[in-house]
């Protein structure tokens, strides 16, 4: 059997000293970046072989979530099998794609030992949002203490949200600060820094939020919660991917990027897979450095791929979440 599962194999973000006269020269040019933005789902189409190979890499990036009040163990385990197996074993058969999964499960702290659980004998991390997750207003130390349970119970990556108000009032020493602090509760689990694009009122705010992340050690860089009114957009992945670029050209550490919530249409996936290509390169094409936190996209890859073997499109609900 074939074996598409993800691998951690990028050194870890170590971080670096603040660089306050870096942070403050970075600018953000919002009509060109919109300009660059609205011209890639024209731009850039790949057909037949070559996106069902496409498709196929994007559910390997794919970082499968249920956060939701009504979650139960039940309804993360049945998330967690289809992780294990995302595509129909006859449509994965045609497409010699067998072994295929996701690229992790998130889920609420609650959650994490029954996901760990579930995904028992396969290399599929178990992703916990937390730090007070989606608001972040909780006290610091209660928000340190939850980063330190979820890790506990068997948490591979945490997902922390920022505290807005710092990138609001141009705090920068104290994000920070908090972000060092995250880093280091989590250990040897990868961190993921939620900036919450859709709350810092500029684009110019997002790139100097995601280097002062970076260089208190952030391994990923991620637009929101998927709970804020506005969520991952292209000119905002557009700021954060050059950001992301910036860094690792005066560092040579790369930090991995995920956009998240209203990603939910395979074109849009391909899409997010171009510009990554255009803007960083191969090498952030892989689950270490590139995922998207979706629900629904792995449905609608799904059809999309039954569609190429097939020749027909079915209905959603021959392709179940769980």
């Amino acid at each position: 059997m074939q074996t598409h599962l993800p691998q951690v194999t990028e050194p870890r973000n170590p971080g670096m000293e603040l660089d306050l006269e870096w942070v403050r020269s970075a600018q953000a040019n919002t009509s060109a970046i919109e300009r660059r933005a609205a011209t890639l789902p024209g731009r850039r189409s790949v057909k037949k072989d070559y996106q069902a190979a496409w498709l196929c890499k994007a559910i390997t990036c794919i970082d499968l979530t249920t956060l939701s009040g009504d979650d139960t163990a039940g309804r993360v385990a049945r998330l967690c099998a289809k992780a294990r197996q995302p595509v129909r074993p006859d449509i994965l058969n045609a497409l010699g794609m067998e072994g295929l999964t996701t690229g992790a499960v998130c889920v609420y702290h609650e959650m994490v030992a029954p996901a760990v659980a579930a995904l028992e004998g396969t290399n599929i991390p178990v992703a916990a949002v937390s730090t007070g997750f989606p608001a972040g207003l909780s006290p610091l130390h209660l928000r340190i203490a939850e980063i330190e349970e979820s890790v506990k119970a068997g948490a591979h990556e945490i997902d922390i949200v920022i505290s807005r108000r710092h990138v609001l009032t141009g705090n920068w020493r104290a994000l920070y600060d908090e972000m060092q602090a995250f880093r280091a509760a989590c250990g040897d689990a990868h961190v993921k820094a939620i900036l919450a694009t859709g709350e810092l009122g500029s684009l110019r705010n997002v790139a100097r939020a995601s280097l002062v992340c970076m260089m208190a050690g952030a391994d990923f860089i991620k637009t929101s919660t998927g709970k804020e009114s506005i969520n991952a957009t292209l000119p905002v992945s557009l700021v954060m991917i050059r950001a992301i670029r910036d860094y690792y050209q005066r560092t040579g550490i790369r930090v991995g990027y995920k956009p998240a919530g209203g990603i939910s249409k395979a074109k849009d996936a391909l899409v997010y897979l171009s510009l990554i290509k255009e803007e960083l390169g191969t090498r952030w094409l892989q689950p270490d450095l590139f995922r998207y936190g979706a629900s629904s996209l792995l449905g609608d890859i799904e059809r999309q791929l039954e569609h190429h073997v097939t020749g027909a499109y079915s209905a959603s609900y021959r392709h179940p979440m769980g």
